[in-house]
């Protein structure tokens, strides 16, 4: 599932996080890049002891934490502490699949990465490529956000981000190992929730409320893998 949460950041907080990594570090992307994808990356990303892609990750961890779209549609068990990367002068990102599981530094706990997340930092029109490019049953589904935007879709994808030509392609990136392992199940839990949500507000006293939830409640229970 490809799915879109519109406006995490605000543009002042986007503005202001493009501020704070404009003034920091970067260093070449490769370094966190496994062998073959190592093979098609040209970006930059900020180390991960980087103090300011700390104080950005946990501003974006909290926010998603209290988020009931991201919560209905990702079911989260753990977050990797998000990164940052950036794109210009050409940089791009060919085909690939993530890692399937990446360690959380610092500690020993590791993620399974389920959904991937790509917050985007930078105003579509100040930069001219660096669309995502994430290939599903449909085909591929090409995303370029506002800034404070943010997309989530299957961890299994191939993907890419295309040639950045003009101006810089600022965003955050993360994964996050979900509750419920299949994204069919998922997808099939979020749609029963909003749909239970909108017969909520659309007549609250319905008596098929309480069942819908119950049912919700009960695959959740069951596909659950804690």
């Amino acid at each position: 599932m490809l799915l879109t949460i519109p406006a995490l950041f605000s543009a002042e907080e986007a503005r202001e996080a493009r501020d704070m990594l404009e003034r920091a570090t970067w260093q070449d992307g490769r370094a966190t890049a496994g062998h073959r994808a190592a093979e098609v990356k040209s970006n930059l990303q900020l180390p991960l002891d980087s103090p300011t892609g700390k104080k950005l990750g946990d501003l974006i961890v909290d926010r998603l934490s209290r988020h009931p779209r991201f919560i209905a549609a990702t079911l989260p068990l753990r977050i990797l502490p998000p990164r940052f990367n950036r794109y210009e002068g050409g940089g791009t990102y060919g085909d690939h699949v993530d890692n399937a599981i990446f360690p959380i530094p610092g500690t020993a706990l590791r993620v399974r990465t389920d959904i991937s997340s790509t917050l985007f930092l930078s105003e579509p029109d100040s930069y001219e490529g660096g669309e995502l490019v994430v290939e599903d049953l449909y085909g591929p589904q090409r995303v370029k956000l506002a800034a404070g935007d943010m997309v989530v879709y299957p961890g299994s994808s191939l993907h890419r981000v295309e040639p950045v030509t003009r101006g810089v392609r600022l965003a955050a990136f993360f994964w996050t190992q979900s509750l419920v392992r299949s994204d069919a199940q998922r997808r099939t839990l979020y749609e029963l929730d909003c749909a239970i949500q909108a017969l909520t507000a659309d007549h609250p006293e319905h008596g098929s409320i309480d069942a819908f939830t119950n049912v919700y409640h009960n695959l959740l229970r069951a596909w659950s893998e804690t």
